[in-house]
């Protein structure tokens, strides 16, 4: 029996009823008669229940799904996602390239204090670890730090995607690898904790230390590719018609998941977008859209308001909202960084003044800084957030995972080693988090020769993907790409 994973209107049905509660609708009524009729809850990890629904229960809830979908959200006005309506919400929006008069990239001093608060003791970050300096302009081999950044952290996070945050300390702790410094092996691991809380199956192979041959296929690689052709192919005025036609021609369905793997159907369904993003979609506040900005915020270096936009135009294929507004704080904070010329924290700051501050987003973000600032233990850090999100969010939402990013990059003060570390190490997304992670850091550190041999030795300048003619090519290769695309106009 064939159970597709992610497009059960019966699987569906739970996963946006919590997304209603989230996003200021009321769903009660609804619930209860799914419940009534016999529905049961979102499967809790897997993408599909065990067993199909009856015709019945199908049809239901592809009718509940509709009627979710026209209940009013009390959240309208603050979480808006058209790019007007967020730029009106956002009074602190970034100032064009080349614009210095309003402060640090284009944020008003007095509005940066007021909406981050002080950074450590005195106002000044905590001094846990130093980070190499960086050239003062864009490079290629700021770049391909980036590149190998993003996949060092996504490989360190992906034998423990999907695996409780106990799980995972339990697991490093077995083998002396915690707080963790380096991939995660099997060798010595107790055989009941193994059997308690087996590897990533489809990871393990490939992701742990001792398996470890290249760098091997990953979503959270395929789409910066799959950006990269975009800008290749329709530049920087590329349109989310762009995207969605390089998707059909140049990615697997196979290779979608949740917010991506809906709207891909959707396009096929004859749905255009922004519309691919709401349709029977509950996944459109999850993370996706933030593992696809990066190559939005390495191509507009000091340009964080483009980073933004660019990264709108890409997200609105596939998610509403906070799940936006993830890759557009993402986008901003790489753009920052990519110039060479500013810490971590004024990077996670510029990144907040595109997401409207009211949102659940910002206040998340907000809160998890704040929380990085006032522990120097991380693990209080994450229990912290865990207690706060846990409970109300899916693991691959986009709140609570870029909350933790900031946190992670927050608490190790941009050095590329603690950063990854703290993001993996902090459950939920585990891949995703540690790539956002990487991808940042790697570009504060901005040479390849500033990250340890122990991370990218392993990789040996080489990605698996099924994305065009990308596979196997070197991470050098992959920033000179990138690098021309910096200089388009």
């Amino acid at each position: 029996m064939l159970r597709l994973t992610w497009v059960q209107p019966e699987d569906l049905i739970g996963h946006e009823l919590r997304q209603a509660s989230q996003d200021g609708r009321e769903p009660k009524a609804i619930a209860a008669r799914w419940k009534a009729a016999g529905g049961q809850e979102a499967p809790l990890a897997a993408g599909a229940s065990p067993a199909p629904a009856s015709r019945y229960l199908r049809q239901l809830a592809r009718d509940l799904l509709d009627e979710l979908a026209d209940l009013p959200s009390a959240l309208a006005d603050d979480e808006p996602t058209d790019l007007e309506g967020i730029k009106s919400a956002c009074a602190n929006w970034p100032l064009p390239a080349g614009s210095r008069a309003a402060g640090v990239m284009g944020v008003p001093p007095l509005e940066r204090t007021r909406e981050w608060g002080r950074v450590g003791a005195g106002g000044t970050p905590p001094a846990r670890a130093s980070v190499p300096t960086p050239p003062s302009a864009t490079t290629p081999q700021h770049l391909e730090a980036a590149w190998l950044g993003r996949a060092t952290g996504c490989l360190l996070g992906k034998p423990v995607e999907k695996l409780p945050l106990e799980a995972i300390r339990q697991l490093a702790r077995s083998t002396g690898n915690w707080p963790l410094t380096t991939y995660f092996t099997a060798r010595g691991v107790p055989e009941d904790l193994l059997r308690k809380h087996p590897w990533n199956r489809r990871s393990a192979p490939t992701s742990l230390a001792e398996n470890i041959d290249g760098m091997p296929e990953d979503d959270d690689l395929d789409y910066p590719l799959l950006n990269l052709l975009v800008l290749q192919r329709h530049g920087s005025t590329f349109t989310t018609t762009d995207v969605a036609r390089t998707w059909l021609d140049e990615l697997p369905a196979g290779r979608t998941f949740t917010a991506e793997r809906i709207a891909y159907r959707n396009l096929l369904s004859g749905l255009e977008p922004p519309h691919t993003a709401r349709h029977r979609n509950p996944f459109r506040e999850w993370i996706g859209a933030l593992i696809r900005a990066d190559v939005h915020g390495w191509t507009n270096p000091g340009n964080p308001a483009a980073a933004a936009e660019r990264a709108h135009r890409d997200a609105t294929l596939t998610h509403t909202a906070n799940g936006v507004y993830a890759a557009m704080f993402a986008a901003a904070t790489l753009a920052t960084a990519a110039t060479g010329e500013h810490d971590i924290h004024t990077c996670l700051r510029t990144g907040l003044t595109v997401v409207p501050p009211r949102s659940r987003l910002a206040r998340a973000v907000r809160h998890a800084v704040r929380l990085a600032q006032e522990h120097s233990d991380f693990d209080t850090v994450v229990d912290a957030l865990h207690a706060t999100h846990a409970d109300t969010h899916h693991w691959v939402h986009a709140v609570p995972n870029t909350a933790l990013i900031a946190a992670a990059l927050t608490h190790a003060n941009g050095d590329f080693s603690g950063s990854v570390c703290r993001a993996v190490s902090g459950g939920w997304d585990t891949d995703s988090n540690g790539a956002t992670a990487g991808s940042i850091a790697g570009l504060l550190a901005g040479h390849p020769a500033a990250l340890p041999d122990r991370w990218t030795a392993p990789l040996k300048n080489r990605l698996a993907t099924s994305v065009g003619d990308f596979d196997g090519i070197g991470f050098d290769a992959l920033a000179h790409l990138t690098y021309r695309e910096t200089l388009r106009p």
